[in-house]
């Protein structure tokens, strides 16, 4: 019996990772594998386009105030700047939560760019796909909004885009006057979709003594919530030792109800009477703040009641993101 004729590899010489180009999904993979693109290294393009990123705002200034904002703030807005300073023509860059017609951007008459947060991103990265609404506002004519599309998967994410030394100071508005120039001259359409809007924002203030702590007020009863920096598993713990030892709570009346993840960080979230405004917490989150800091620099181990205390914290978690 003949043998077989052993096989052989392609004889084209592979390419390294950052050597090969993107070609048809169909068509030969130019690495030299023999596959299809798309089952070679198109598809870890394609996977980069879609992997989610935990933590998107990981690395710019106010990480703590962008997932606030994303998540938290009906209305707000905040001055951004760019590496490089301003294009020709464009006097402005905010970043609002919301945008008329849930508009990903526009580029208003004067040139002046508004980047909406609170959209939804066609990929799993939301600094890659806000960066790339952003260069698509900055190009935009005047007096243009722009549309939602994929960003490439190799463009660039807001950390390279923004200033890294400049400061993020949000602004918390108690509606959303702010999209137009002159709300009081507005046209009926535009002044009712205002008055729609207005309605239905939950008031919040941003406390200025604590960072990222937002207080918000319900029918019911009053919150804050307080997007936090710190890894989960040690803030977890630091909680569980201040709510065994019974001083979790921001004074008489309020109480530490649980937390959320949202984009990679821990939102703890504490119940208010309603008559406690944000005024009101003031101190008592600053005092807070300090118990939190001797929590969080203990490393003896937790026992057993605030290990109880940390389950229980942790039976409460939602995920957002």
């Amino acid at each position: 019996m003949a043998k077989k004729r052993p096989q052989t590899k392609a004889g084209k010489q592979q390419l390294k990772d950052g050597e090969i180009p993107v070609v048809g999904a169909r068509e030969p993979c130019p690495c030299g594998s023999g596959r299809r693109y798309k089952a070679c290294h198109g598809r870890t393009a394609a996977q980069a386009v879609t992997e989610l990123v935990q933590r998107p705002f990981e690395g710019l200034t106010g990480e703590c105030d962008w997932v606030a904002l994303r998540e938290l703030v009906p209305a707000g807005t905040v001055e951004l700047k760019l590496k490089g300073g301003l294009p020709d023509g464009v006097p402005s860059v905010t970043l609002a939560t919301v945008l008329p017609m849930a508009w990903p951007a526009l580029r208003r008459d004067d040139g002046s760019v508004l980047l909406g947060l609170q959209n939804d991103t066609p990929s799993g990265d939301l600094s890659r796909d806000l960066a790339d609404t952003l260069q698509q506002a900055l190009a935009a004519a005047p007096g243009s909004p722009v549309t939602a599309r994929r960003a490439p998967a190799d463009g660039p994410r807001l950390q390279d885009m923004l200033d890294s030394d400049a400061p993020f100071e949000p602004v918390v508005h108690s509606g959303f006057e702010f999209w137009v120039p002159d709300a009081e001259n507005a046209t009926p359409e535009v002044s009712a979709s205002l008055e729609r809007a207005n309605e239905a924002a939950i008031p919040t203030t941003r406390l200025s003594g604590v960072d990222a702590a937002y207080w918000c007020e319900t029918p019911e009863k009053n919150h804050l919530r307080w997007v936090m920096p710190h890894p989960e598993e040690q803030l977890l713990d630091a909680l569980a030792r201040l709510h065994a030892a019974g001083v979790s709570s921001l004074g008489e009346g309020t109480r530490l109800v649980g937390s959320f993840r949202a984009h990679g960080l821990m939102v703890p979230v504490w119940d208010l009477p309603s008559a406690m405004g944000a005024a009101e917490c003031e101190k008592p989150a600053a005092e807070f703040a300090e118990r939190l800091a001797g929590a969080l620099a203990s490393d003896a181990p937790i026992t057993a009641e605030e290990r109880r205390a940390r389950g229980g914290l942790t039976n409460r978690q939602v995920t957002l993101s």
